[in-house]
């Protein structure tokens, strides 16, 4: 089979959907991988390294697309590459289709185009491998940025995200139990601040507490909770997620006006449209703006300022599924593995995800009849 590695090209995307060693695990069993020209340039992956690697470097973004069976890229599709796409194309990364704009996912499916979402895909208990090296990653760097942030120069209350004798550490206020919790309240712990960490789920809220040892201090989530501890935070890190969904609005325009001037939003969840009332997309590039005297920041990709560390974790993450798919075939992996069918928005341009044809009023066909179909063929 073929694989296609195109150029990311949302602004200031700097990952790169494989790795030279993640081409070299796929070349080694005969399999052909295309690598556009400068593709990994920014993730610091030379294209002489993808060709010492097995790849074929392709000098367009078209080509990367039409010669390939199967494209792994990161972030989502833009109009102008699905306008790329030959028809039938196996499309890989994250994709969130949920808040993707309705005309793109038709487009998709009038290509027949299969969608599998990196964010979506599960293993056997449940929890999201690929997505989970993405978030462990965002829940360290959530709280780095969290202390940039609080510094005078950079809009904050000029205090130190640490632990000082004599001075009372800041408040950092965790939603979400999660992968991006955990790590940001590992992160958050070990710099000396004071971690509250909300979620809903009393069994990962217990996960938490003895992970931790009690150093972490969890809390129920309700909205009398939140305007409670959103007014004593001096961050508020929003780390909620509903796979393939919208993500729920916790923290309301009311309780960050009852915010400390000069505290810190740290919306991870803006990637699928954000758990905070004042929250929206920005820019690595600008990623800041100030709401009632609180400083938000809100990238979708933040992961792709540290591009070359994200670039070799995804692809190690996605090498598994990858491996599947050129073994079986798709619909034998598909067939195999619940888990990677758990992962698939559009199977042959027809929406197969029920939460997500909920979402967006398409209507969902159960993916097994589809693939029932397609052997009858």
């Amino acid at each position: 089979m073929f694989i296609g590695v195109p150029t990311e090209t949302h602004h200031l995307e700097h990952r790169v959907g494989l790795s030279p060693y993640a081409v070299a695990r796929l070349t080694r069993y005969g399999h052909t991988v295309v690598v556009e020209k400068g593709a990994g340039e920014k993730a610091r992956f030379s294209d002489s390294e993808f060709e010492k690697a097995g790849a074929q470097i392709v000098y367009s973004s078209e080509e990367a697309y039409k010669r390939a069976d199967i494209v792994c890229r990161v972030g989502v599709l833009s109009a102008d590459e699905i306008d790329l796409l030959k028809p039938g194309l196996i499309i890989c990364g994250f994709h969130h289709l949920a808040v993707m704009p309705h005309d793109q996912v038709e487009r998709l499916m009038e290509l027949k185009a299969t969608v599998i979402g990196y964010e979506i895909i599960q293993d056997e208990t449940g929890d999201l491998p690929i997505l989970a090296v993405i978030s462990e990653m965002a829940g360290q760097m959530a709280v780095h940025l969290a202390a940039h942030y609080l510094q005078n120069e950079a809009g904050g209350r000029g205090i130190l995200l640490g632990n000082v004798p004599g001075v009372a550490p800041p408040t950092v206020l965790i939603l979400g139990a999660g992968d991006v919790g955990y790590y940001a309240a590992r992160q958050a712990l070990a710099s000396g601040a004071h971690v509250i960490l909300v979620d809903e789920d009393l069994t990962r809220l217990r996960i938490v507490g003895r992970a931790f040892a009690g150093q972490v201090v969890t809390a129920v989530a309700s909205m009398a909770q939140l305007e409670r501890l959103t007014s004593i935070a001096d961050v508020v890190i929003g780390a909620v997620l509903i796979p393939g969904a919208h993500s729920p609005i916790l923290v309301t325009e009311e309780m960050v006006k009852g915010m400390k001037p000069g505290s810190v939003i740290l919306d991870i969840s803006i990637d699928q449209g954000g758990c905070v009332e004042t929250s929206r997309p920005t820019t690595i590039d600008d990623p800041t703006f100030v709401v009632h005297d609180v400083v938000h920041y809100c990238v979708p990709n933040m992961t792709a300022n540290i591009a070359r560390t994200a670039s070799r974790a995804l692809a190690n993450a996605v090498l598994p599924t990858l491996k599947s798919i050129l073994r079986k075939g798709l619909d034998g992996a598909l067939r195999d593995d619940p888990c990677l069918a758990a992962g698939l928005y559009l199977y042959e341009g027809r929406m197969v995800n029920e939460k997500v044809g909920g979402i967006l009023h398409i209507p969902a066909v159960p993916l097994q009849r589809l693939l029932d179909r397609s052997e009858a063929r």
